[in-house]
């Protein structure tokens, strides 16, 4: 049999082909495994996906890994290339910590690095592991990594005031935010609790002591639902960035998202609470929408909508203001492009022609805009 020629394009194959025009790869993959406590499997569920990519021909290296001395743990870790651990001597005492550089240098497709929320000990490169995290992807060397929800920025003062723990190592949000791809390790509270008392987790002494404590069945509840609302809102960006990258028209949504139109009118503050508990009843986000007409305000009105935008950041809101001499139509375009669900109007008690203008109004958007539920609330007027 003939070679194939690749000087001549006609014989390239559809992979070379592919591989020519497809854009190039400026940063690592991030794969989060993301649990709700200790012992739900998040190491475990990385180490058995990188030993089946292992064995598809992936080059993948253990960055850090720790196994806790959990025998099923450890036996996966010793069927991945391990790149050896960096000895730091602190205060008299010698550290282990993950060898940034030696990962650097060695450059395998992925990696795995363990427990994000790690504090380096002094004398490493970076404060925080999920710094050292930030410099693999920035190499474009992909990423599989592990933590927990409590040690998420913003969930650890719930789960402190929930368990009464106090959690001293965190990641921010927007780390999280940048995965790729989070991928929840989950068991029930009930099977994690008998794993505790088999000692799978710790030891029978330990395990004892942690059911009382943190693995309480109301804890781990709690926490549990707090991992899986992170699990939603990733899977929610990444179905809104697929659909705009596809321009996809199509009113999906994983997640409820409350949308309330405000003016510089003061009652628009208690419409904003009133989306506010909406948005929390149906467990979905919060936009407050101003439709900018290029009226001139008065300086009291001007306070009077800053106030109510500063408010409504107040109540955690992803607050927008768009150009437009038509708020039905600019409400309408804001509810098609962010996939808006609910949103919220206020009504004043008016009459004769301002009336017939408001009614008008409501259904010349209702015309334009996808399914969406529409909450109209009666605001008092102002008094002249």
């Amino acid at each position: 049999m003939g070679t194939r020629d690749n000087s001549n394009p006609a014989l390239k194959s559809p992979e070379e082909w592919l591989e020519k025009v497809a854009p190039e790869k400026m940063r690592g993959t991030f794969k989060l495994f993301l649990g709700y406590a200790p012992g739900v499997g998040k190491t475990y569920n990385m180490l058995s996906e990188a030993i089946r990519r292992h064995q598809r021909g992936e080059d993948i290296v253990i960055g850090v890994v720790e196994t806790h001395g959990r025998p099923r743990t450890a036996e996966l870790a010793e069927q991945l290339e391990q790149v050896p651990r960096r000895r730091i001597e602190y205060k008299g005492v010698v550290f282990e910590e993950m060898d940034l550089d030696g990962i650097l240098t060695r450059r395998p497709q992925i990696v795995l690095i363990d427990e994000l929320a790690h504090s380096n000990i002094e004398g490493s490169k970076h404060r925080k592991r999920y710094e050292d995290v930030l410099d693999v992807l920035a190499a474009n060397i992909d990423v599989l990594a592990t933590m927990n929800v409590q040690h998420i920025e913003s969930v650890a003062p719930t789960v402190q005031s929930v368990t009464g723990v106090i959690i001293r190592e965190t990641v921010p949000d927007w780390l999280v935010q940048r995965a790729d791809e989070i991928v929840m390790a989950d068991l029930t509270p009930e099977a994690l609790q008998t794993r505790m008392r088999r000692g799978d987790v710790y030891g029978t002494a330990r395990a004892e002591k942690a059911l009382a404590n943190f693995f309480r069945r109301g804890n781990l509840i709690a926490l549990r639902e707090l991992a899986l609302q992170h699990v939603t809102k990733a899977v929610d960006r990444t179905l809104t960035a697929y659909m705009d990258a596809k321009r996809i028209e199509a009113h999906w949504a994983v997640r409820e998202r409350v949308a309330v139109c405000i003016s510089s009118n003061s009652s628009s503050q208690m419409l904003i609470a009133r989306g506010a508990r909406v948005a929390e009843g149906v467990g979905g986000e919060l936009f407050v929408l101003h439709v900018d007409d290029d009226e001139d305000l008065l300086e009291e009105e001007k306070a009077t909508l800053a106030a109510n935008i500063q408010f409504a950041r107040n109540m955690d809101a992803q607050v927008f203001t768009v150009k437009g001499k038509s708020i039905a139509h600019a409400a309408a375009s804001f509810v098609r492009e962010k996939r808006i669900t609910h949103i919220v109007f206020g009504r004043t008690a008016v009459h004769g022609l301002r009336k017939y203008l408001y009614y008008w109004a409501i259904q010349h958007f209702l015309k334009e805009s996808p399914n969406v539920d529409v909450h109209i609330v009666t605001q008092h007027p102002e008094r002249e």
